[in-house]
């Protein structure tokens, strides 16, 4: 039901521990049963892959799987193995995503898509050229890379045709024709076509050839069966950090689609969805510049409706997976006295661009163009550690480190009897042998300040291989292992030891909201019993923040993404435009809201609270809306319904009344079978029954219904209409007594063997009447309970109005006060005049309003 909803074959977004690997088997497989596939493909993650077939062979043991071992793609049996996929009829093949990349794909089909991309390039430098003076240099130069390397690889495919020899197999050969790719996330660097260099919130334009790869294959799957979709993609993060990224969704998925709607590269999608802005920022020599970026989204509950045709979004909570709940925790932490110092360095550094103030050499001229980038992770490591800036900084009592180890401390021996384990995640200050870092102080300070066992604290980089992983991860769910440290990439996906897990710990914060979701995994997972049991099933996620650091505002810029991200999946979307903000990996932030959070201004964080609220509030709107014009829909329904049924219930009461009235009945009080038929002079039973048998058999009424007899006043009619049997039409003589409503009993059909029985299916029939008025009546009891209650729901008014107007009201002020304090002087002034101006008018207003009343 999942996969083929309305045909969605395109994406499923399914919460972390929903049962993905499960629903992907039964899909395949069900969609080689039902003949929508012939030859479906798995593909997933190398440490999850194993598990995948497993749970399919489990599923279904009698299945014809292709599971791909490490030695089936060694350089001498990759051909014999792609020659068994070509010629056998397996159920399903299965392989991880780097065999995957290694299957050669259909040269012809490279040709025609990279030219397609070549001519949109070419278009573009057209476009822009003609321009003149408005173009930039670097928008110029970096279409005409991208033309010659398009060019290059053109010639590359022309040349791999010309050499190519008989025995290769590729991905048209194989007859794959469904691909379910699990994991999906991993392929999303696609490349695409824009005019736009430089602009912050896009990827690298250039994609990756493990991205091709899969365009090229779908695309196969999408000329075999001529439409859109060809693939499934399963992830718990279809969007993992940016709206821009549903693009390439579309790309893979809707090409038909797209091309219908005249969308035929990035820059034709952005000008209907996105919305390029502008912020201001200090270069080297400290005069004012612009950069742009894509931050805000506009048409959005077209935009979602667009997503939502093509995919199927289910939470933890709609499946009904029974999994701890989150209990997040900020932790705040004071910055120390050398990171107040190194804060008012960061923020001189930001204004001048002069790197010899954080003791470093001065910026070279590519360093120049990533200043914020360079001072945004600078701002990341100080709030981690000043060592990681610093190796002579002494440790210091207040420092994250030391506030981390007390908590997993408190947590260690508050769940000491239960074993209870914790897992700790930090993408800087990664454990590296025989260097200072983070993940080994720590454990440092657990060992000798808190007296727990060395070998209870592990480190996933520690692990060197798969058995060694997994035997961790075995270690953790015993709980002989009850602290494990790990970055996102190797900690954050297919660790499954989430049996005892009371406590996640993040010492710093994910990149983008996919990455927080998929570290809290960990732990807020089905199978989690310590925390059902001994923890008031839930996991306590702790946030660690340094004030004046980046770390609040960039948790809750991952809050509001992702509040966003979720609405959009769901539909629940209340707002016309949404804005992501202004911080990623690639650019770090914006120069003005890194000066206002460094400074100590909270402005920016309370804005983000607020249009987290609004965000909030506007969906519980929708979500009310909804339901109240749900509920009117359904009273108007049911109110007809209840008037029909009770029509139905007095018609049914007064044609029962009157069987009763003139039955007779024989010495043992059974009602008699007193039919007669039109033109057959017996009562004999038997007589009766043949001749309604011959009927059955024989007659024909073009769908009209004919009367053939009478019981007890009733009378008895018959009706031909037209089934289908394999495929093949034949006729269908269904048979009824007819009072205020027609009665039948086996829907209508004649026993075919007993002459009796066809006789005795009339009396059948009205005997049956009481059990349809108890039907009715019950059903009608259940209206006249239910309609008041749509009533009440159908009546009630939102409560919320004003609170909403209200926070709208705040929010625009307080984007009124940031834009003020954020502008350069001379815009300040300006900004200040007009902003009295406006008082001004309104006070002028309101003052001609009043004079205006009293003369009334």
């Amino acid at each position: 039901e999942t996969c083929f909803h309305k045909g969605k074959q395109g994406a499923l977004c399914l919460a972390i521990g929903t049962g993905k690997t499960l629903i992907m088997c039964m899909a395949a497989h069900e969609m080689k049963r039902l003949g929508m596939a012939h030859k479906p493909m798995i593909i997933g993650l190398k440490a999850n892959v194993a598990e995948i077939a497993a749970t399919y062979q489990t599923a279904y043991p009698h299945a014809r799987i292709l599971y791909a071992s490490e030695k089936d793609f060694s350089t001498k049996n990759r051909v014999s193995f792609f020659n068994n996929i070509k010629n056998n009829d397996y159920d399903c093949v299965i392989m991880s995503h780097d065999q995957f990349g290694k299957i050669p794909q259909s040269p012809e089909l490279q040709r025609q898509i990279l030219q397609a991309e070549l001519d949109t390039v070419e278009e573009n430098l057209e476009v822009i050229r003609t321009q003149g003076k408005d173009v930039s240099r670097g928008m110029l130069k970096g279409l005409e890379k991208r033309k010659q390397n398009l060019e290059v690889k053109l010639q590359k495919i022309a040349y791999s045709i010309e050499q190519r020899t008989d025995d290769v197999v590729d991905f048209r050969m194989m007859g794959i024709d469904h691909l379910f790719v699990d994991e999906s996330h991993q392929f999303k660097n696609l490349m695409f076509n824009t005019r736009h260099d430089r602009v912050a919130g896009l990827g690298n334009s250039e994609g990756s050839q493990k991205a091709l790869n899969m365009l090229f294959a779908i695309r196969t799957i999408q000329e075999r069966t001529g439409r859109d979709l060809g693939a499934t993609f399963l992830s718990g993060t279809t969007i993992s950090n940016s709206l821009t990224e549903l693009y390439l969704l579309f790309k893979y998925l809707r090409p038909k689609e797209l091309e219908r709607q005249d969308i035929h590269c990035f820059d034709a999608w952005a000008a209907i969805f996105a919305k390029k802005t502008t912020d201001f920022e200090f270069n080297v020599t400290n005069n004012i510049v612009q950069k742009e970026r894509f931050r805000y989204f506009i048409k959005v509950p077209e935009l979602a409706a667009f997503y939502n045709e093509i995919t199927d979004y289910r939470t933890a909570e709609a499946v009904g997976v029974d999994r701890p709940q989150k209990n997040e925790i900020l932790h705040n932490i004071p910055p120390t006295p050398e990171q107040e110092d190194f804060i008012q360095k960061l923020m001189e550094f930001a204004k001048t661009g002069d790197a010899t103030i954080l003791g470093r050499l001065p910026l070279s001229e590519t360093e120049e163009k990533a200043k914020m980038l360079i001072a945004t992770d600078y701002a990341r490591k100080m709030a981690l550690d000043m060592r990681m800036i610093d190796p002579t900084c002494e440790d210091h009592p207040d420092n994250k480190a030391s506030h981390c180890t007390k908590m997993i401390a408190d947590y260690y021996h508050r769940y000491d009897g239960h074993k209870g384990t914790q897992f700790v995640f930090s993408d800087l200050g990664t454990y590296r042998p025989g260097e200072w870092n983070v993940y080994s102080e720590i454990k440092r300070k657990l060992i000798e300040d808190y007296g727990i066992p060395s070998s209870e604290i592990r480190f996933i980089q520690e692990c060197k291989n798969e058995r060694a992983r997994k035997a961790v991860i075995a270690a953790m769910n015993e709980g002989s292992v009850r602290v494990l440290f790990g970055s996102t990439s190797m900690l954050g996906t297919g660790v499954n030891a989430q049996k005892r897990c009371v406590a996640i710990h993040h010492l710093d914060t994910p990149w983008r909201p996919s990455d927080l979701a998929q570290r809290d995994g960990r732990g807020v997972r089905a199978g989690n019993e310590i925390a059902k049991i001994y923890a008031d099933n839930k996991v306590d996620v702790i946030i660690y923040a340094v004030e004046k650091s980046l770390d609040s505002y960039k948790f809750n810029l991952l809050h509001c993404k992702q509040t966003f991200i979720s609405q959009l999946k769901s539909g629940a979307l209340g707002a016309r435009t949404i804005d992501e903000g202004a911080m990623d990996e690639k650019s770090g932030m914006n120069f003005s809201e890194y000066m206002a959070i460094l400074s100590g201004n909270t402005d920016l964080l309370d804005k983000a609270k607020l249009e987290k609220k609004i965000a909030s509030l506007e969906g519980e709107r929708k979500s009310f809306n909804k339901g109240k014009r749900d509920s009117e829909t359904k009273l108007q329904s049911k109110t007809a319904e209840l008037g029909n049924n009770k029509a139905s219930l007095k018609g049914m009461t007064e044609d029962y009344g009157k069987f009763i009235g003139k039955a007779r009945k024989d010495k043992d009080g059974n009602i008699l079978n007193l039919i007669t038929l039109d033109g057959v002079e017996s009562t004999n039973l038997e007589v009766i029954g043949k001749h309604l048998q011959m009927l059955a058999e024989k007659e024909t009424t073009g769908g009209q219904y004919k009367r053939i007899g009478e019981i007890y006043g009733f009378p008895v009619k018959i009706v031909s209409k037209t089934s289908f049997e394999n495929g093949l039409p034949f006729v269908d003589n269904r048979f009824f007594v007819e009072g205020n409503y027609k009665y039948q009993y086996n829907y209508g059909h004649i026993a075919k063997s007993d002459p009796i029985a066809a006789a005795n299916n009339f009396l059948n029939a009205l005997q049956k009447i009481p059990s349809y008025v108890e039907q009715y009546d019950s059903r009608c009891k259940a209206l006249e309970k239910e309609i008041p209650q749509l009533e009440e729901i159908a009546g009630k008014t939102w409560k919320k109005e004003e609170e909403l107007k209200g926070l709208k009201a705040e929010l625009a002020a307080l984007d009124r006060k940031i834009q003020l304090e954020l502008a350069p002087p001379q815009e300040q002034d300006t900004a200040e005049k007009h902003e009295a101006k406006n008082i001004e008018t309104e006070q002028s207003i309101v003052g001609k309003q009043a004079r205006s009343v009293c003369r009334l």
